[in-house]
């Protein structure tokens, strides 16, 4: 055990899957994005902030998609390479580009997006291009659902999940719901619902509870909606209130930290690199609700330091930056 019951990071391979992109990000706050004076380049994509939150946290990560052949492809994969991601699942597509996306902060902290994936070469990835020896050597295989929306890409998600899936793997799952990539909001639930069944652990935030089950109570009956009896965890994140948590046997809640939140980019994504990182190795945690606990109370952490600054990735803590947070709460 390291600091707080929180155990060492782990050493088994962590393999994300699906997109990864641009952000365009105002360099006035609080805009819209056609008031916006200037943009600044950020890389994101939650799968890829995942990986780099893992890798940040000393963990072993991998990233498994397509970017353009492209100058922002070849910085992607640049990126992930610097934070120490391995980049053997990355492909480049010469005839599309790297996805962009336009991300403007609303004066409340929360987000609008405008999307250029026309396709892109995300999209594209086919199933007959996957490392499939990178896949079967993850301990745990993560991923979204903006993968799901279009062929081949979607064919590619089913093979890589099915084959991690066999050998062995975790499943985890973040839906990362982005309703203006969708071609309509039942396309999204439905599309979203239908490999619900084949995870092992599910994090969806608030306002994701609220979209799939249709209901606006965020309580502990309508998340259980969403239990199905395969799945050994589901996290339902609140942003400043922290995350509720339920397995078969326990449920409970794990209260935030509370910091001077900037952009809340990039937080969900920290929080479940965090929580994997921590429980690649030892999947057991998730059966011990106290040591599930202090792993919940660390990716809360890893969660609020994210937003305090702008950015996802620049933002992603390290270990040691948690461990200060927890102990000076």
């Amino acid at each position: 055990m390291a600091n707080n019951g929180v155990p060492a990071t782990g050493k088994g391979l962590i393999v994300s899957f699906g997109e990864m992109l641009i952000d365009f990000v105002p360099t006035e706050s609080g805009v819209s994005l056609a008031e916006a004076p200037g943009f600044l380049k950020a890389p994101g994509g939650a799968p890829a902030n995942v990986a780099i939150a893992v890798a940040r946290l000393g963990g072993k990560a991998a990233f498994v998609g397509k970017l353009g052949d492209d100058e922002f492809g070849h910085m992607l994969a640049g990126i992930l390479k610097q934070y120490g991601v391995t980049g053997e699942g990355i492909l480049f597509d010469q005839g599309a580009r790297t996805a962009l996306a336009f991300v403007t902060l609303r004066a409340d902290g929360e987000r609008e997006f405008m999307f250029y994936r026309n396709p892109s070469a995300d999209m594209l990835l086919k199933p007959d291009e996957l490392n499939l020896e990178l896949i079967k050597s993850a301990k745990v295989f993560h991923y979204g659902s903006i993968s799901l929306i279009v062929e081949p890409c979607r064919s590619a998600h089913l093979k890589a999940m099915e084959v991690a899936k066999d050998a062995g793997a975790l499943l985890s799952y973040d839906p990362n719901l982005r309703l203006p990539l969708w071609p309509s909001a039942e396309e999204a639930r439905k599309q979203i619902m239908s490999i619900w069944e084949k995870a092992d652990l599910i994090k969806i935030s608030d306002v994701e509870l609220e979209f799939l089950t249709g209901n606006p109570k965020i309580d502990d009956e309508n998340a259980l909606t969403l239990w199905k009896d395969n799945l050994k965890l589901l996290l339902v994140t609140l942003g400043e209130n922290g995350c509720r948590y339920y397995t078969k046997h326990f449920r409970g809640s794990v209260e935030a930290f509370h910091v001077k939140t900037v952009d809340t980019t990039g937080a969900g994504d920290s929080f479940v690199g965090a929580l994997l990182a921590k429980i690649v190795d030892d999947q057991s945690i998730l059966e011990d609700e106290q040591r599930l606990r202090g792993v919940l109370k660390f990716a809360n952490a890893c969660g609020a330091i994210t937003t305090t600054k702008k950015g996802a990735i620049p933002a992603l803590p390290s270990e040691s930056e948690a461990f200060t947070l927890i102990k000076g709460a």
